[in-house]
């Protein structure tokens, strides 16, 4: 092909993660006739925020996370985001289910696996804390099996790793939930990819970086560079989706639209410790999490977790959060200053200025030695041994910088799908609980972009048959929750 051939498909979907992955099979699903093509950079699919080691790998289900339920300023306990990612997470189990019955998708259990999820706090602050939201969110539904206790025997059968070495003086309680799940996204996004390459009319290509986006009519050209050989080619789409992790803010940038305008990036860093000892590893059959330190982000949440990749446990703790100027574990040191714009550079200094003790904090957790580490390990395992431990460099995540009529410009952790108003490019940006509630996303990203195609009969038709309650009903119908989530878990092979 010369250099201004091109070819024609009707999508091409930027990054070979679990977005794109989802996304992709997603829309092959609800009309086969469609052709597209997913562009990655690496060699293969799942190598950067999929990949299990580079992510936590917990079904993020409201169940643990205590930043999902803040305390109020009148003391209450905000459930709102918690009950919405619950519903979120039962959606992208109803789409796994519904994929574990197709022929070519492979095992559920190769990627999920039932796993209890714990909060635990320490403290008469924490307790209080805890006991409260436990309260409040065992009112709804989703969170009805909820079990909280403060009495050391229970706790220990909970926790057996974590409580021997603790003082009889130090004030603890927990809550559990059986139906937590670990998932390797690293696994799930290749079974997903395998899938559709089976597909008529699907192309995924590696060690493609692509230079270019321009509007081509009604859609754009899209200018790739094959980063083994060198040779360019021009892919001629009428819908871009650009879901690669950290890589989509610069891409979102060179497309020009004006929705993408005045966001920034501001990435971190993270490591854990991780220990394959068996001895250690079958004591420890849980996600433990507490909470952020005073002044730490809410991506640092310490926890204690049980990890499956490829059939095999271990534990892991962590995140260490650290900083680095590359939006990709596997990027440039240059990513942060080529992506500051002057529509981004007040709300970028903003965030800089109210944020210091964001910045104070991520030096301090570069600087940590092993022993430190060590040290805030003890907290939630008093008798762990160092040379069971060893340090994992996770993935990068890139937090959203925003515009803000009040302060400039603000800091957001979590995600946000910007689309052009034509529905032609949409560019999903930030991070947790990302994966989880990716299909949610991808489900929102169809309606915004294509919502003469989502009304349609056949489509609404397609999307019953995957999804028989969506968030909505799930929120609000006990029964049909209950009904719908059972049905997903025995599919997964989650129940038992």
């Amino acid at each position: 092909m010369t250099q201004h051939e091109s070819e024609a498909v009707d999508m091409v979907l930027v990054g070979a993660g679990i977005m794109s992955a989802t996304l992709a099979v997603l829309i092959k699903e609800l009309d086969p006739a469609i052709n597209l093509e997913i562009v990655e950079l690496q060699e293969s699919g799942a190598i950067e925020s999929s990949n299990p080691w580079n992510n936590a790998g917990t079904g993020h289900a409201g169940l643990c996370e205590l930043n999902y339920t803040p305390e109020l300023a009148d003391g209450s306990i905000d459930t709102k985001k918690a009950i919405t990612i619950n519903t979120q997470f039962e959606v992208s189990k109803q789409f796994w289910a519904y994929l574990a019955g197709r022929e070519g998708f492979g095992s559920a259990q190769a990627f999920i696996n039932a796993v209890p999820h714990l909060s635990f706090v320490s403290g008469a602050k924490g307790v209080a804390y805890l006991k409260k939201r436990h309260a409040a969110l065992s009112q709804h539904h989703a969170f009805a099996d909820m079990a909280y206790s403060e009495e050391r025997s229970t706790l220990a059968e909970w926790m057996p790793l974590m409580m021997p070495g603790r003082s009889p003086d130090e004030q603890i309680a927990a809550t559990r939930s059986e139906n937590g799940t670990d998932v390797n996204f690293g696994a799930l996004t290749n079974q997903l990819l395998q899938y559709l390459a089976a597909r008529p009319g699907v192309k995924v290509t590696y060690n493609q970086r692509v230079t270019g986006l321009q509007r081509m009519g009604s859609g754009w050209r899209v200018e790739v560079k094959n980063t083994r050989s060198g040779g360019t080619r021009h892919i001629d789409a009428g819908f871009v989706f650009l879901g690669a992790g950290g890589g989509a803010l610069p891409l979102l940038q060179m497309s020009g639209i004006p929705e993408g305008k005045g966001f920034g990036g501001f990435p971190v860093s993270g490591q854990w410790l991780r220990c394959d000892n068996p001895e250690v590893v079958r004591q420890h059959q849980a996600k433990v999490y507490s909470q952020a330190e005073v002044g730490a982000p809410p991506m640092s949440v310490p926890h204690l977790d049980t990890r499956v990749v490829d059939g095999k446990k271990s534990l892991l703790f962590g995140p260490y959060a650290g900083f680095s100027t590359k939006f990709l574990r596997h990027g440039s040191l240059l990513d942060l200053p080529l992506s500051v714009r002057p529509s981004n550079l007040g709300p970028m200094l903003a965030v800089a200025r109210d944020n210091m003790d964001l910045t104070r904090y991520l030096i301090k957790e570069v600087m940590q030695s092993m022993d430190q580490r060590l040290a805030t390990l003890r907290k939630f395992y008093p008798e762990a041994r160092a040379e069971d431990w060893r340090l994992e460099v996770a993935g990068q995540r890139v937090q959203i910088i925003k515009k803000d009529p009040k302060k400039g410009g603000i800091l957001q952790f979590g995600t946000e799908l910007v689309s052009a108003s034509d529905g032609s490019i949409a560019a999903l940006l930030g991070a947790s609980p990302g994966a989880s509630v990716t299909v949610s996303i991808m489900l929102n990203l169809l309606e915004r972009c294509f919502p003469d195609k989502t009304a349609s009969a056949a489509w609404s038709q397609k999307l019953a048959e995957i999804f028989p309650a969506r968030e909505k009903q799930l929120e609000t119908d006990p029964q049909v929750y209950r009904e719908v989530s059972e049905a997903s878990d025995r599919k997964l092979g989650l129940q038992g």
